[in-house]
């Protein structure tokens, strides 16, 4: 009551005429139609059983906790859950830090009875040892923002944080098993609570006595209607609870209708909350997810497969080829590599000038020509690098090709010594001659 108070204070008289009228025309001041809801946002922190709902202007958060405590003694295997609402003055100006108020125990009370008397919660599955011990779950509400409509947007982040909640998984041990042993969340993972429907909280209001409907009502709606009532039911249509607040009558026929509405609001209103739950579990999930940059796939084309394959086909090939014939193929790389040597050095590997087969020494008029074919034989040699070898090339092509070893490779002249290499004074002179004239 005291919240309509308030909020009817800060309305004028042209106001509050204007809120009227509009309704009678079927026009709300925001632009919603009679039946609609505002635009509703429903966001998880960081730590399980923690929401954040945002409903139009109206703004709620929820934190769910649970402690190990004794049962009651009527009810000695099932656990409690209690609803806890702060009010805090920067919300709304009426409200008042320490004691709550009427409109904090109405939004409680509320909450409360949809969630237990329901038995929307499983209360025995928070049973650890009958008779000594069970969970404790209690839900605390904030108000950030009043805009409207608290016990919806109350209902709905409640539901939130209580889906979102995992409690400690629990053991029995000791030498009488009486010994309660809470498992750290790194060893076993915790436990969700058991939660069999979802009650959602319609709010309708009441003007003209009786005779326009709202759902939702915006705060400014809150302050000039007369009646306003709330129904719980889950999305198969049961009644959990109803709470009028107003001193004026509603008609049966106004509960039925308001009853049939409600119905088709909660199954949409508990799709959306199941949707948000599951991004959030799907997100958790992927964080817990160890993800190894080894193990990672890496992506294949079907061209470098197809290398792949080809090369270790031709592999295949070469090494069968090698055990097949492994003499003849040490023999042909070892006169391959003899004659390269030969061809880029002109002369035998284990040449010797004082032996007897020694080759023919050039003179000093044919080294020009020698160097310059050479040159040739090299530039040639160059260009054919990349043209595959025969290894059937005969000696005398490749003599040939050279240009150089056909005078040192000729083994049918006949053996020639150092004295032959000396030439005679009368040769000599003749040389010194030509050169003078």
């Amino acid at each position: 009551m005291e919240q309509r108070w308030a909020n009817t204070s800060r309305l004028t008289i042209n106001e509050k005429q204007f809120i009227e009228e509009a309704l009678r025309s079927e026009i709300r001041v925001d632009g919603r139609r009679l039946y609609d809801y505002r635009r509703l946002t429903i966001k998880f922190g960081r730590e399980d059983g923690s929401s954040e709902v945002q409903l139009g202007e109206t703004h709620v958060m929820a934190f769910v906790t649970g402690q190990l405590m004794q049962p009651y003694r009527d009810r000695p295997n099932e656990g409690t859950l209690a609803i806890f609402t702060e009010f805090s003055p920067m919300a709304d100006p009426s409200f008042e830090p320490g004691r709550p108020g009427e409109a904090a125990i109405e939004l409680g009370r509320v909450i409360d009875r949809g969630l237990r008397e329901s038995r929307a919660v499983d209360m025995e599955s928070l049973c650890v040892v009958a008779g000594k011990s069970v969970w404790a779950i209690r839900v605390d509400l904030h108000i950030i923002d009043n805009g409207g409509n608290l016990i919806d947007a109350a209902n709905i982040a409640a539901l939130a944080a209580l889906s979102t909640f995992r409690r400690p998984e629990c053991s029995v041990g000791g030498d009488d098993n009486q010994e309660i042993i809470v498992h750290d969340p790194e060893v076993r993972d915790p436990i969700p609570l058991t939660i069999h429907h979802f009650p959602i909280a319609v709010t309708f209001a009441f003007f003209q006595e009786g005779n326009t409907l709202v759902i939702d009502p915006h705060y400014k709606e809150e302050a000039v209607s007369g009646v306003r009532m709330t129904v719980t039911v889950n999305s198969n249509g049961d009644v959990c609870t109803i709470q009028k607040a107003g001193g004026e009558g509603i008609l049966s026929g106004d509960v039925m209708r308001c009853l049939r509405i409600a119905s088709l609001k909660a199954s949409e209103m508990t799709t959306k909350i199941k949707e948000a739950v599951e991004t959030y579990n799907a997100e958790v999930a992927l964080k817990k997810v160890k993800r190894h940059p080894s193990l990672i796939a890496k992506k294949i084309t079907v061209p470098d497969v197809e290398m792949k394959e080809a090369s270790f086909q031709k592999t295949k090939e070469l090494s069968a080829d090698m055990e097949n014939s492994p003499n003849q193929t040490s023999t042909s790389l070892t006169t391959t590599k003899d004659r390269d040597t030969n061809a880029s050095i002109g002369r035998p590997l284990n040449w010797d000038p004082y032996s007897s087969s020694a080759p023919a020494i050039v003179s000093s008029s044919t080294l020009p020509e020698l160097v310059g074919t050479s040159k040739d034989a090299n530039e040639d040699q160059m260009m054919q690098t990349d043209e595959e070898y025969d290894p059937n090339l005969k000696k005398d092509q490749i003599a040939s090709a050279t240009g150089v070893s056909s005078g040192i490779h000729k083994q049918n002249s006949p053996p020639k010594s150092l004295k032959d290499a000396v030439k005679p004074k009368h040769k000599r002179k003749k040389n010194a001659e030509r050169g003078a004239r």
